[in-house]
């Protein structure tokens, strides 16, 4: 459905750091770098960039926009969860079940250091 999400920043080396660390729970890398912008996900699948705006403007959050990246297993998303607030993000909405949504969907919402919302979920029943 889409080529690629883009996430503008503010502090790029923290962004970076952000991004690594939350990233590395989903088994998600860096597959691009270069001062000022970094490509996540795959070079010809999915990806997730992190970059100064072009317009040379500040970045800024959309209200009502988030990104949910899709996770492996609830442990996963707990882990996301942690890291992101190690890391320089804020809570959005601690990991656990969501079943107004479907039985099985689990998830965190937080926002990274520029405040972009982002989730990680699990549509996958608890492991037994």
């Amino acid at each position: 459905m889409f080529s690629h999400v883009t996430l503008g920043t503010n502090d790029f080396a923290a962004a970076t750091a952000f991004y690594d660390a939350v990233f590395a729970t989903l088994g998600i890398g860096r597959f691009f770098f270069e001062e000022g912008y970094a490509g996540y996900g795959e070079s010809r699948g999915d990806q997730t960039w992190i970059m100064q705006p072009f317009d040379g403007k500040p970045a800024s959050v959309g209200n009502g926009t988030h990104i949910a990246f899709l996770a492996p297993d609830r442990a996963s998303v707990r882990a996301f969860y942690e890291a992101a607030l190690a890391h320089g993000g804020s809570d959005e909405g601690t990991p656990g079940p969501r079943p107004h949504y479907h039985r099985n969907y689990y998830a965190c919402y937080v926002r990274d250091p520029d405040g972009n919302k982002l989730q990680a979920v699990c549509h996958k029943p608890e492991a037994s």
